[in-house]
């Protein structure tokens, strides 16, 4: 009897999972907030570049994050309209969560709207940042 019971229950699971799949693959969803203001939601003190947003994920503990602060910095530094912005993964997980972030540094480039146009995880290097924004439209 409790087989019978188990498979009836997986059966339905079964169904329901698929009944939901059938209504929702393939559909597009529009989506009135962008990238960049999910983060200004968590960070309101920090500003977007006019071209591009260097936006980091880092933790304390993290090596390679201090040397993608480095290059992030300097690429913002040189590049007009571009701006850095450092979030600190663990004081703000819900946003980590949101843009589903894996793993530290993860570095996304925003366009000057705020759209994600690309992602990286791991240091990048100076030439990898300055060639994914000349890719991503971001070029001054």
């Amino acid at each position: 009897m409790t087989g019978i019971v188990i498979l009836a229950v997986a059966a339905l699971v079964a169904v329901g999972f698929g009944l939901h799949r059938r209504r929702t693959d393939g559909r597009f969803v529009t989506s009135e907030a962008t990238t960049w203001s999910q983060v200004a939601a968590s960070l309101p003190t920090a500003e977007p570049g006019t071209r591009a947003t260097l936006v980091q994920f880092s933790s304390a503990f993290c090596a390679p994050c201090r040397t993608a602060r480095v290059v992030l910095s300097d690429v913002a530094a040189r590049e007009a309209g571009v701006e850095h912005v450092e979030i600190d993964a663990e004081q703000h997980l819900d946003l980590v969560r949101a843009l589903d972030v894996r793993r530290t540094p993860t570095t996304l480039i925003l366009d000057g709207t705020g759209h994600e146009v690309l992602r990286a995880t791991g240091a990048p290097q100076r030439s990898q940042v300055l060639a994914a924004l000349a890719s991503s439209g971001a070029a001054s």
